[in-house]
């Protein structure tokens, strides 16, 4: 209505491209670090080898995890940058004919096919490129591959979470070392459920279901394999 201020509205798919990344680096951290060092303690190592695993685990996990989100993402962002390219080209040799292309998804969408030729109009005198990249490639400057954002956030999770499990077994006795990093473990994963589901607008129960019964599943089988591997050797 004229005369009427917008009302603000808080979208949440802006965070896709961080939120992504720090909750799989968590979740690993987390998951994998806990499953390591109760595997080395199943086979009835020592403290320090079970610590020292652990730190080996927290600092090579952080860095793969790191070096596969960049890789990923970038990967994502060559193929946005090459579709942007082509559709350059089809701009600069097929002007009319992207613009039918656009305003044919306008009428798609619902606009009557004069609106929807004006509104393409307009929008390709503004920023051609722009218009088809948001309208029809559904790239837009919030959802863009951001490679090095992804890494940073992937490397800080997962580092904070294995933190968690390391210390919980570092710092108990040996008759609780084992059932304080379970503890430990299936608590955070629990927080980690639900902050995700809560960032990204989700219902926070089944996410806290799932990590909570895939963590535990991941646990047990790695603790039954150190078990067997140190009556082994």
């Amino acid at each position: 209505m004229p005369g009427r201020r917008p009302h603000a509205e808080d979208h949440l798919s802006f965070r896709a491209n961080w939120l992504r990344a720090a909750v799989l680096g968590a979740n690993d951290g987390i998951l994998s670090t806990s499953s390591l060092v109760l595997g080395v303690a199943a086979s009835g190592a020592s403290r320090s080898a079970i610590v020292t695993a652990g730190v080996a685990g927290l600092v090579a996990g952080a860095g793969s995890m790191a070096a596969g989100e960049y890789v990923s993402v970038s990967s994502q962002r060559d193929t946005e940058e090459a579709d942007l390219r082509i559709e350059a080209r089809e701009l600069a040799e097929d002007p009319d004919g992207e613009l039918a292309e656009l305003a044919g998804i306008y009428e798609r969408r619902g606009l009557p096919a004069e609106l929807a030729l004006e509104v393409a109009t307009t929008l390709t005198a503004k920023d051609a490129l722009g218009a088809h990249a948001r309208d029809e490639l559904d790239l837009t400057a919030e959802r863009r591959a951001r490679p090095l954002q992804a890494a940073g956030a992937s490397a800080l999770s997962f580092a904070v979470g294995a933190v968690l499990p390391l210390l919980a077994i570092g710092i108990f006795g040996s008759s609780l070392r084992i059932a304080a990093c379970v503890v430990v473990t299936l608590l955070a994963l629990a927080g980690l459920g639900a902050l995700g589901a809560r960032l990204g607008g989700a219902p926070e129960a089944p996410a806290i279901a799932r990590v909570v019964f895939w963590g535990t599943v991941a646990m047990a089988a790695t603790s039954g394999i150190g078990a067997l591997v140190g009556a082994a050797v």
